[in-house]
């Protein structure tokens, strides 16, 4: 895939080549991290795939050696909605601007979902609370443990 244009304005996108390269052709999501906010950009053919992330209360994102696909480093978004079976997406290094820190873990960051331009740039369709850690292997699909006394 080659190199993708994105423009930011901190944690917001407001603009780039995305939805005119072949991994948006493809069908193939991609996620820029910027100024602690993960931001899914969405291939117009899987903008039906809002309704399902829409349930999520918050993202929780997990960084990890991924096995099963013969890969040293991986991506879970998993979107925490309380139920048995939360909806995730799984992402290699190339569907990656570029990887969280590992300084970055147990920080909250902000979730957002992007679709096609509507007027004048990206439409932002959802943003949700997002959390960040590393485990050791993708797929993990665990909820968040918060640390709870009494």
């Amino acid at each position: 895939m080659s190199l993708l244009r994105i423009d930011n304005h901190g944690p917001l996108l407001i603009g780039s080549d995305f939805w005119e390269s072949e991994a948006e052709a493809a069908g193939k999501f991609f996620l820029s991290i910027n100024a602690g906010a993960f931001r899914l950009l969405v291939p117009r053919s899987q903008e039906p795939v809002i309704q399902e992330i829409c349930t999520g209360r918050e993202v929780i994102t997990s960084r990890g050696p991924w096995p099963d696909m013969r890969r040293e480093d991986g991506l879970e978004l998993l979107f925490e909605d309380g139920s048995d079976c939360p909806f995730s997406l799984h992402f290699g290094v190339e569907s990656l601007d570029r990887m969280p820190l590992d300084s970055d873990a147990g920080k909250e960051w902000i979730f957002s979902a992007w679709t096609a331009p509507r007027r004048r740039g990206p439409h932002k369709a959802l943003e949700r609370p997002a959390w960040y850690r590393r485990v050791p292997r993708i797929p993990w699909l665990k909820p968040r443990v918060e640390n709870r006394h009494g």
